[in-house]
Formats: structure tokens, sequence, C-alpha cells
């Protein structure tokens, strides 16, 4: 499932584009923002498919070696560990990849250099050494190097990233947060599991999709509010001398605060301040933070923040 993170950020992306544009609706944009999260998803099942066209290499290698007029000893007598992971195998197989794949029609066979270059990367680390000469054949060992392959040798190999982003703007901030979701649909697969094993879905439940939308619209239809709010709070600011990230960012927070009563101001706030750091300006969070400090005081004061559920009744006295 996508993260509530990810969430966030594409919905912080598309207001940004729908407020700073004189030409989209608010349905148009809506559309783009569930498009761009369709597409994680996308990038999700596409890159559990990159494995296998890699160790559909290696085993391509591993034969043209035992073809060879004179091969060595090493060419007749490979270590297949690799190309006979378990993990891979089960990847492989799995019903829900096949479909997604097929109806996608989501395929790595048009970047052969690719392929040939992330396994070369991923045969020289130490990972794949230590990997292919432990004489323990048990599927957690599978397992962990296939995820420690995604966490620590996918994750930092930069041509994959130019790839993506060659591929599709929409993929553009999205790795770091798929390759975690990866490694989460690792644990789902066992040593006796077979082609049934579920994926996870694009959302974790309809609150994560009505969490969305629901913070789109509101971000839109109020924003005018917002930033008259957050206008009263930047001392010696002028607020259109204020980046214009930082005050969507703020806006976003606002009506996460004010509008979802489930979820914590604490959790509000640490999720949009982190945002800042990556979205915006050098020192936006350390600002960002500060106002949205004194915001919260301000609200809570005016009784707009009002929280309920497990945990929550109090949270803001």
């Amino acid at each position: 499932m996508v993260s509530r993170r990810l969430l966030r950020i594409k919905t912080l992306q598309i207001c940004y584009a729908y407020l700073k544009s004189s030409e989209q609706s608010i349905n148009q944009s809506e559309k783009e923002l569930f498009f761009s999260i369709q597409k994680s998803y996308d990038l999700y099942h596409y890159l559990l498919l990159l494995i296998i066209y890699v160790a559909n290499y290696a085993e391509s290698r591993i034969e043209l070696g035992k073809q060879k007029k004179m091969p060595t000893q090493d060419d007749l007598n490979p270590n297949e560990k690799f190309v006979e992971n378990r993990l891979i195998k089960q990847l492989n197989d799995n019903l829900d990849l096949k479909k997604y794949l097929n109806e996608q029609k989501l395929s790595w066979i048009n970047y052969p250099e690719m392929i040939k270059n992330l396994y070369l990367e991923i045969r020289d680390s130490e990972i794949y050494k230590k990997y292919m000469s432990s004489e323990t054949r048990g599927f957690n060992e599978d397992k962990k190097f296939i995820t420690d392959v995604y966490a620590k040798i996918i994750y930092n190999y930069e041509p994959l990233y130019q790839n993506l982003e060659e591929q599709s703007i929409f993929w553009n901030d999205d790795i770091e947060f798929i390759i975690g979701m990866i490694i989460k649909s690792f644990r789902s697969f066992k040593l006796a599991s077979d082609e049934n094993v579920k994926l996870m879905p694009l959302f974790k439940n309809d609150e994560d999709k009505d969490f969305v939308k629901r913070l789109f619209r509101k971000v839109i239809l109020n924003y005018k509010e917002y930033e008259e709010l957050i206008s009263q709070f930047i001392k010696n600011w002028d607020v259109e001398r204020v980046a214009f990230m930082d005050i969507v960012v703020m806006s976003l927070a606002v009506a996460e605060m004010t509008e979802f009563s489930e979820i914590p101001v604490k959790v509000s706030l640490d999720e949009y301040i982190e945002i800042a750091k990556y979205y915006s300006t050098q020192k936006s969070n350390v600002f960002i933070n500060g106002i949205l400090d004194k915001i919260v005081d301000h609200l809570k004061e005016e009784g707009k923040i009002k929280k309920i559920g497990r945990g929550l009744i109090g949270e803001v006295n």
C-alpha cells in the first residue's frame, strides 16, 4: 500500500500545480492526483519485476558460458545460487504480479543495458559475494539477500533513478517509498508460499483513499482562508515574500489538523516539517515549524482543532 507520507507528497505536488495554474479545474487536478498515485503502484510492480529480469540475465550468462567452445570448469559447473533464489522464483510465479504487469504492459525488455549493468553492480558487491560463498541454502537466507539487494544496492543505484525519471515524471520522488513497500511485501512470502501470495493493495483501506481526496479538496477550497491565517503569524515578513511552497505545505498541515479528527496534531506537524526539508528551501523546515507551532496554539484557543478516538481525546488541551 502507498504510505501516508507519499500520499501527502502527491497531494502537495498537485495542490502546488493547481494553485500555480489558472487553467486547471479541481476535477482535472483531482484526476491527476489519483493518476499520480496509480503510477506509484505501477512502479511497485515494475521494481518487483526488476529482480526477475536481473536473475534471467544472470541465467543467460550461465548458459552462454556452457556453450563456449572451450568452457572452463567454472563455466561447466557454475554457482547457480542466485538464479535459483527461491524468493525470485516465487515472485516470477506470482499471479497478482503477472496479472498486473500484463494489464499495465510493464516490461524491462527495452532496457537491456540497464539490466546488464545492474547485474554487474550486484555481482561485484560484498552482499552478493557473501551470499554466493555461503553454504547455507535456506529460504530465509534467499529472502534476506534479495531484501539487502533492494535496500542497499537498488536503492542507491543512480542509473536506475535516471532511467525511471526518463520513463515517467510521476516516478521522480517515489523510489525510496516504493522500495520500502517492496521490502514490507517480502514478509508475506514463506518457504511454503505458492503463486497466490497477495501483494500489497494500492490503498491500505478506504480511509486512505478518502484522506487523499478530502485533503486535496479542503486545501483547494479553503486556500485563501489558510493563507490569511498563515499571514497573521509571519512577523516581519510579507506573505508574498515567503516561498510559495512553504505556504502550500503549511496549508496542507492546517487542513489536516482541522479536518481530520483522528490524526494526532503531532503526527501532522512532524510529517509536513519533514516534507518541507525536501520540497522547499534549505531553512524552510525550521521556519515552518515555528509558524505552525503558533498556528496550532491559535487554533486550539479558537476550538478549531478537535480530536476524537482512542488516545486522542484531550490531546489538544
